[in-house]
């Protein structure tokens, strides 16, 4: 396997946060009500890493380095774990295991909604992130793992309509969203890989 330092990096770095939330979570360092910050915590991390997940083929436009995309899969695995915890905290700490409550905040909270509907799609990419589905799917595959762009809409909108007036904190991952987003268009991946040769060029001159 190629980078394999590289990938047990990545697997500790995205490890390491929920077990010290949860422990933070048993020694009653979470605040008076550690469920929602738990909650909220998952929540944020699992959109940081659907940002990261979202900036590796730009990082490898960018720097030549196919290390990016050697990780892309496992963070967009990650990425679907913190979301999986991150409704099953929910499904505890704030719902009580109620499923009748579930129904109710379905239709009464849209974000909730909306966050079931960006749920659906993850399990959708994290199922068919596989060799396999990528041979059995051929052109399909890239059809339907482009919908994370969508998702990353979905989850956007999930937490604005959670933090309402406390907006300071969503503009930065909605920006950070946007520009990823960006960096996709043709014309502007185009450039990226053009600075990029040129840049490598100039290095390689300046060793000779």
């Amino acid at each position: 396997m190629r980078y394999r330092l590289w990938r047990i990096v990545v697997f500790i770095a995205a490890l390491l946060p929920p077990l010290f939330w949860l422990y933070q979570g048993w020694t009653f360092a979470l605040g008076a009500d550690p469920g929602k910050v738990l909650v909220d915590r998952l929540g944020l991390g699992a959109l940081t890493l659907l940002l990261i997940t979202l900036a590796m083929t730009p990082l490898q436009r960018l720097t030549g380095w196919s290390g990016w995309i050697a990780v892309r899969r496992q963070l967009g695995l990650w990425c679907f774990s913190y979301v999986a915890l991150h409704l099953s905290a929910y499904a505890v700490f704030v719902l009580g295991l109620d499923g009748a409550q579930l129904l109710i905040d379905l239709r009464k909270r849209p974000y909730i909604f909306v966050g079931a509907l960006a749920f659906i799609g993850l399990l959708a990419l994290a199922i068919t992130s596989n060799r396999f589905s990528v041979r059995k799917l051929g052109k399909r595959w890239k059809s339907l793992h482009r919908a994370v762009y969508l998702i990353l809409g979905l989850v956007l909108l999930h937490m604005l309509w959670v933090v309402r007036a406390d907006l300071e904190e969503w503009v930065w991952y909605a920006t950070a969203g946007v520009l990823l987003l960006m960096l996709r268009i043709p014309a502007i991946a185009i450039r990226i890989h053009r600075l990029s040769l040129r840049t490598s060029e100039r290095m390689t001159k300046s060793f000779q």
